[in-house]
């Protein structure tokens, strides 16, 4: 065969479905590119939170509250942020214009869509996770390094059950109905847990556990002092597996 021949076959067409691993990865590549780069997100997801953090460490907004009961209300407000608010809106309006229909019709499935979302979510939450987590510091919160650590792995499953939520909410309702709806439920949820903050029952929240934001602001706390809030995480968890569900069942590609 001469030097400079080509094999038979070689340019011969051999189309195969990606892995379900790296078609999520694709998705998720595509989502943090544009969570990142947007600015009404990077509001919503890290300017508001950390302006929260600063007014109520400086000021009394929280009652008798200390920078060390702030920080996991703080932390529990970004994952809402991130996940649940702005997912809802952003994934409402890319039906509305058509955007997911075109997505779907490429063959993508739903679950990969879902998927790469929450990896462009959690993505968010690693920056979310270093800025807070530096103002926090210069502003006298103190942890642990298994705390640290801890407080993370709690933070990213919250984000987790707050994405769900928001997919469900972004994935099935109409976008002008989402736009005021996810913002509504937004500020009810923050105001609750602020309110439990502020009265100094964030290690027992009696019933308020079961609002999510303050179940994920227990888990946190707890483990920012090396500790496991049983309860919390239970209500954590249910929340995460009922959203997911709901949200691969009634997630729609059209608005």
């Amino acid at each position: 065969m001469p030097a400079n021949s080509i094999a038979p076959g070689t340019f011969t067409p051999a189309p195969r479905r990606a892995s379900p691993w790296k078609m999520a990865l694709a998705q998720g590549r595509i989502e943090s590119k544009l969570m990142l780069q947007h600015g009404e997100q990077i509001l919503l997801n890290i300017i508001i939170p950390v302006v929260v953090l600063i007014a109520a460490a400086n000021l009394p907004l929280l009652g008798d509250a200390t920078v060390n009961d702030i920080v996991p209300m703080v932390f529990a407000m970004a994952a809402t942020s991130a996940g649940f608010t702005g997912q809802a809106i952003s994934l409402a309006f890319d039906r509305r214009y058509g955007a997911l229909k075109r997505t779907g019709a490429s063959g993508v499935p739903r679950w990969t869509i879902i998927a790469g979302k929450i990896i462009g979510v959690l993505t968010m939450t690693a920056v979310q996770l270093i800025i807070i987590s530096t103002v926090a510091i210069i502003v006298g919160w103190r942890v642990t390094l298994l705390g640290a650590i801890m407080g993370a792995i709690a933070l990213f499953i919250g984000v987790i059950c707050f994405t769900s939520l928001g997919l469900l909410m972004g994935g099935s309702l109409r976008s002008e109905l989402v736009l005021g709806l996810a913002n509504l439920i937004w500020m009810i949820l923050i105001g609750i847990v602020g309110f439990v903050v502020y009265i100094g029952a964030i290690a027992n929240p009696g019933l308020w556990v079961l609002v999510p934001t303050v179940a994920l602001t227990t888990v946190i706390d707890a483990a920012f002092r090396g500790g496991i809030h049983l309860v919390g995480w239970l209500v954590l968890l249910a929340w995460a597996l009922v959203g997911t569900l709901a949200a691969v069942k009634w997630f729609r590609f059209d608005g």
